[in-house]
């Protein structure tokens, strides 16, 4: 991995086990050299699971797969690359996920459509089969209790242009029947979740139907993946799987459930704008006052995804015309008399116009810390959405620029 984001936590946190997981890693050297680049996680019998992916035209051969086996309902084992997003392979991609399902299958005796699939990396690359069954193979051989190690090893195992690896963790209900939530995630850019290169697998030991499971997710990732960019570009590989092993039983309290999941999921996509390709700012959007809650969040991802922007929160320069911009040219209802901004406590316009005793070096000052927020209430409405994203700099461009050579 390069040298890490400054917004990065000050370390891995402290992951605890959830029963009915075991994970196993290898460095396989598919692309990277060095680190740990398969994982391998065996689920226990029965395990139920829920999937959300990208919603791009051009989804990669894991993706197909998994949507395929996910009504099913049961998974028995994950199997990740990285460096490699077998994408845009034809049918040669089709073979590579066959391979890799019949591998694990074998080696953990379980069946080939309960084996979940996903790779991320280079996109129009065939794999090696030959090297990628090798270390599956040495991948779920390795298979053990996960401790904090193991999952700090297994969420690297996932990364690519990512500068530290993501986890998070989460506990509901009560001591008499507690469950534990567990989620590593992976990106930094091609990210604009639309269901970056993103992937993210949850586990849990409670007890919950592939459809239960399915309507907890479905809420948690439109509340959290689905509010966050870099840099407006959506995967073809993007994928979110939660796994429940059933060994806790079933949540007495689903609401709570709910908002432990939320929050797991939150944090991970904070930490993946955080780790934002050449990012040194973590920027809160809030738009208020829109004409209902969809047409709030379209407003915000149009500020959050203009360069403009971006640059101008990279260069700490209080341009907050540039945020009439944005609101102007996302397509929904803004009224230009009402329009009022903010940049952090520092209010720039009401009334559509500037306002008087606004102080540019009060905004600025705002936007040299490393958290940025902006507020804008479009008058028009009681529409209100949140979306999160991160500055756009020059070392985005370094990072991609190379990223194939």
């Amino acid at each position: 991995m390069s040298s890490t984001s400054p917004l990065a936590p000050e370390s891995f946190p402290n992951l605890p086990s959830v029963d009915g997981v075991r994970l196993g890693t290898v460095a396989a050297g598919l692309r990277y050299h060095g680190r740990p680049d398969v994982l391998v996680a065996e689920l226990a019998p029965e395990t139920t699971v829920a999937g959300v992916f990208t919603s791009s035209l051009c989804p990669s051969a894991p993706v197909d797969w998994c949507r395929a086996v996910l009504p099913g309902g049961l998974a028995r084992a994950l199997v990740c690359n990285a460096g490699n997003a077998n994408a845009f392979t034809g049918k040669a991609g089709d073979q590579s996920v066959q391979a890799t399902v019949d591998a694990v299958a074998a080696a953990l005796e379980c069946p080939p459509d309960e084996v979940f699939v996903a790779s991320t990396g280079v996109i129009g690359e065939p794999i090696d089969d030959a090297q990628l069954v090798a270390a599956v193979h040495q991948a779920a051989n390795a298979v053990g209790e996960p401790d904090s190690a193991r999952w700090q090893e297994a969420a690297t195992a996932i990364c690519t242009t990512d500068t530290y690896p993501k986890g998070s963790s989460a506990a509901t209900g009560s001591a008499a029947s507690r469950q534990m939530i567990v989620g590593i995630a992976k990106g930094s850019g091609m990210i604009a979740p639309d269901m970056a290169t993103m992937l993210s697998f949850v586990f849990t030991d409670a007890a919950l139907s592939a459809a239960e499971a399915q309507a907890v997710l479905s809420a948690a990732v439109n509340l959290s993946f689905n509010r966050v960019t870099v840099d407006s570009d959506t995967s073809t590989s993007d994928t979110v799987l939660l796994f429940c092993t059933g060994r806790a039983g079933a949540p007495t309290d689903m609401a709570a459930f709910q908002q432990a999941l939320n929050e797991v999921c939150l944090d991970l996509a904070h930490q993946i704008v955080k780790d934002g390709e050449g990012a040194t700012k973590f920027v809160t959007v809030t738009v208020t006052g829109a004409a209902d809650d969809t047409a709030a969040e379209k407003i915000a991802r149009a500020i959050a995804d203009s360069p403009l922007v971006k640059t101008a929160v990279a260069a700490e320069d209080a341009n907050w015309g540039r945020l009439v911009m944005a609101v102007g040219k996302a397509g929904q209802a803004a009224n230009r008399d009402r329009l009022a901004i903010w940049i952090g406590p520092e209010q720039a316009a009401a009334e559509g116009q500037q306002v008087p005793g606004y102080s540019e070096e009060r905004a600025t000052e705002h936007l040299r810390q490393p958290n940025v927020t902006f507020t804008v209430d479009v008058g028009v409405g009681g529409g209100t959405a949140t979306v999160w994203t991160c500055d756009l700099t020059h070392g985005y461009i370094d990072i991609n620029a190379g990223y194939r050579s």
